[in-house]
Order: C-alpha cells, then sequence, then structure tokens
C-alpha cells in the first residue's frame, strides 16, 4: 500500500497566550497526526507563522484547513506548494570522538557543509542545516560512531516568488474577511 506524502501546511496566528494549545487541541480532536511543528515571529508584528508537516489524504487536510480557519486567532491558512518552495530544518547533535576518529567525523562533517559548534575530549557537538533527506542521509554516516543526543527543529517552509499566498482548499469566504479587517488584523501584505 502507497504512503501518503508529506504535506507542510502554514497558519498565521495571532500572538496571544493559549493560541498554540488551542490550535493543537483542534488538530488531535480530530485525530490529525502532526510529524512536526514549528512555531516563530511572521513578518507582521503581533503574528506568529505556525509550520505544520502531515502526512493525511486531501479530505483530511482540507476537513483539518476549514476548522482551524474557524478558531478566531488563525488569521490565514495554506499549504505550502512543494514543487515551487524552499524548506529547510535545522539540526544539532552530539557524536562520540576520540583522538582516533575524530579526522574521520569532520571529513564527513565538511562534505554536508556542516559547523562544528563544540568540541570535547570524548564528544563533538554539529550543527547543520538541509533538507530532510540532507540531515537523515548525514545522521546514518554517523551512527556507527555513536550518535548520543539529537535536538531537530521542525520543517521551515516558504513559497517562492511574489506574495500572493493561495488559500488552501476553496471554502475562504468574504464574511471571514471581514471579520478579519474589523478585528484590526494588520494588513501590511493585503490579506
Amino acid at each position: 500500500m502507497a504512503t501518503t506524502p508529506l504535506t507542510t501546511i502554514i497558519a498565521l496566528v495571532h500572538d496571544r497566550p493559549g493560541v498554540l494549545n488551542r490550535v493543537t487541541s483542534l488538530i488531535r480532536r480530530r485525530n490529525f497526526n502532526i510529524s512536526s511543528l514549528a512555531v516563530g515571529p511572521s513578518e507582521t508584528r503581533g503574528l506568529s507563522r505556525m509550520t505544520f508537516v502531515t502526512e493525511a489524504d486531501a479530505p483530511t487536510l482540507e476537513q483539518v484547513t476549514q476548522q482551524l480557519r474557524k478558531l478566531i486567532d488563525v488569521v490565514k491558512v495554506y499549504k505550502v506548494d512543494d514543487a515551487n518552495s524552499i524548506s529547510r530544518e535545522l539540526l544539532l547533535f552530539r557524536v562520540n570522538s576520540s583522538v582516533e576518529n575524530r579526522s574521520s567525523i569532520i571529513q564527513i562533517a565538511n562534505i554536508f557543509r556542516t559547523n562544528i559548534v563544540d568540541v570535547a575530549h570524548d564528544s563533538m557537538i554539529i550543527e547543520v542545516t538541509g533538507d530532510q533527506t540532507k540531515l537523515d542521509s548525514l545522521l546514518e554516516l554517523l551512527k556507527p560512531f555513536g550518535i548520543t543526543d539529537i535536538s531537530r527543529s521542525g520543517r521551515l517552509a516558504i513559497n517562492r516568488g511574489s506574495l500572493e499566498i493561495p488559500e488552501f482548499g476553496t471554502a475562504h469566504t468574504s464574511r471571514r474577511t471581514r471579520t478579519r479587517k474589523k478585528s484590526n488584523v494588520p494588513d501590511e501584505l493585503g490579506w
């Protein structure tokens, strides 16, 4: 049986206490699995960008995005176009190293354009940014040395081209747009 491809969804939300909890609770209630979640400030003051990566079919994605739009703190929801976007993850990890194998680890790390951010007598901490395939390949090559700690961000993504961002699905209504403008949402990007 074929697996469902991973889909990246971005939600712009008001930067208020409890918003992350409300959004993730809604997703949890719908039995919608999140593979990764990254949240941070957006280009508009007072709004945060939530980037979800999930494995779900089109009807499930449509249902969840419709439910997200109903939350008062959600300003916009859209799907990232995998063919026309840039996505990256950040990975920090500790690998065992000794005098004998340190040069081998450094050679592999250099091939992947990493940064070695700490060196101790018995380990190294390496930082790398890239797509999921690059990070997974690096970890696989260094696994024989002994990886003891991994800290990995969720996927961050942005569509290429203009600021025109298509809504996910077709159920975005003009009523919702009027509600947003009345709620004093910054309209700096023409949303």
